[in-house]
């Protein structure tokens, strides 16, 4: 029987076929994987580029003098609280946020993230600090989030980027220095007094304090040896209450804002320890 034209042997090459499938199955793997390879290291090598520059806030340089007496403040009840705002989160403030706060039963006046901005800003660009004799801040808000601000950060002068630098933090626990993945700004655990050192004097101010002092005179009877630890109230009204202080004063007969307190405190430490 004659075959048509153009068909040889049908079923038997059917059968011839299955060998060069069986081929490309057990060489086709072996390509998938080295491109898998491949796609690994170009992904690590866009992951780690040199010269990554990360998002963050730039420092200031200072000098490094560890084996000297060093200064530690603590803001407390700071008022840095996020909420959701139409259809945004925002750090709280009474300038513009009053009518959202007084709906929520919330006194605006309470709302003062301004008060840290400007302790913060009083503490950074002293001497005291350029010298290197500033250990760290820590700031505990309301809410009771303790944070920690290494000394050499440069926080942003005006209130608007402060804020925004603020509610990052807040969202994202941490912010990182540019270019470098050091964290100059981040929420650590409670209690406060588990980061300061073991030889220190750990003073509250407090304009209701019976004992009123002047700062120059308080600061040369501490011990040349000995660390300082400064806790400032950073809220609108009311009073300091911790129970880590060893002594409560006031530097004034007025009441004075926590910034310019804070200002009297790093001159008399700078006039102490002969920063000019």
């Amino acid at each position: 029987m004659t075959r048509p034209y153009g068909v040889k042997g049908g079923r038997k090459r059917k059968h011839a076929e299955p060998k060069y499938d069986e081929e490309d199955q057990e060489t086709q793997p072996k390509k998938a994987v080295v491109e898998v390879e491949h796609n690994k290291e170009e992904e690590q090598q866009q992951q780690t580029p040199e010269g990554d520059e990360l998002s963050g806030i730039p420092i200031t340089p200072s000098e490094n003098n560890t084996n000297k007496p060093n200064v530690i403040f603590i803001l407390e009840k700071a008022s840095l609280e996020v909420a959701k705002v139409g259809k945004t989160y925002q750090l709280l403030n009474s300038d513009d946020h009053a009518n959202f706060l007084r709906k929520n039963n919330k006194n605006p006046g309470d709302y003062r993230p301004d008060i840290t901005h400007q302790s913060l800003l009083s503490i950074l660009d002293s001497p005291l600090n350029k010298a290197g004799r500033l250990r760290s801040v820590y700031i505990r808000t309301e809410k009771g989030v303790l944070i920690e601000v290494k000394p050499f950060v440069r926080i942003p002068r005006t209130f608007k980027r402060f804020a925004g630098v603020m509610l990052e933090l807040l969202q994202k626990l941490s912010i990182s220095a540019v270019g470098k993945r050091e964290k100059l700004l981040r929420t650590i655990k409670n209690p406060v007094t588990q980061y300061l050192p073991i030889n220190s004097r750990k003073i509250g101010l407090s304009y209701s304090s019976e004992k009123l002092v002047d700062m120059d005179d308080y600061v040369s009877t501490v011990p040349s040896n000995m660390d300082l630890v400064f806790v400032v109230g950073a809220m609108a009204h009311g009073k300091i209450e911790t129970d880590y202080t060893e002594d409560y004063v006031a530097i004034s007969g007025y009441p004075l804002s926590a910034a310019y307190c804070i200002t009297r405190i790093t001159g008399a430490l700078e006039r102490k320890w002969k920063i000019l």
